[in-house]
């Protein structure tokens, strides 16, 4: 089984705020295949699909982004998911607004949700796709990244909400080696 987490909050009100890229990730992964992140499970919203005949589980942790690793390492525990099979995505303040990158270990990089999911899994070698939100100086960092996208900042984060669900699904079948090289080129998004 592949488990493909987004983080983010749960809540009308942090919706389309920049810290729920990784939610708006899944939404998009389960749009593509027609279904609904709507079971409550493990502290989470989760779907289960099959494709190509690997089962796949959508998960939106619905602890807060602090605390993502709980509704994580109940799923790892109860369907013995290995590591290797996990892939989180979440937002990423060190990127600018468009761009996406993917990892398969290292450390949270400030990012709280993935720091917790490291610690629950007692490991930091976890795939992730790590999405662009760039940062303002003259704007709180809680209140930037809980903060709404707006104007050309609004299609740019689309696009790379587009590439990271096209990079999710295209993991499911390919090492996440060759996941990476094909969508941690520079020009990914022209």
């Amino acid at each position: 089984m592949k488990l493909i987490v987004g983080l983010g909050n749960p809540g009308k009100q942090y919706e389309h705020t920049r810290h729920n890229a990784g939610f708006r990730v899944i939404d998009e992964i389960a749009k593509a295949w027609n279904i609904q992140v709507i079971e409550k499970k493990f502290q989470a919203l989760i779907a289960t699909e099959n494709r190509d005949g690997e089962k796949v589980m959508l998960m939106k942790p619905q602890t807060y982004m602090n605390l993502s690793g709980d509704a994580v390492i109940q799923a790892v525990n109860y369907y013995k998911i290995d590591t290797k099979d996990i892939l989180v995505i979440y937002d990423d303040m060190d990127l600018a607004v468009g761009v996406i990158r993917l990892r398969e270990k290292g450390s949270s990089g400030g990012q709280k949700g993935m720091k917790h999911i490291i610690s629950c899994l007692h490991s930091d070698e976890i795939n992730r796709i790590r999405v662009g939100i760039g940062k303002n100086q003259q704007i709180d960092t809680v209140d930037y990244v809980l903060g709404k996208i707006q104007g050309e900042d609004a299609r740019l984060h689309q696009a790379s909400i587009e590439k990271a669900k096209e990079a999710a699904v295209y993991s499911i079948d390919h090492t996440f080696n060759e996941t990476m090289n094909r969508f941690n080129k520079k020009d990914h998004l022209k």
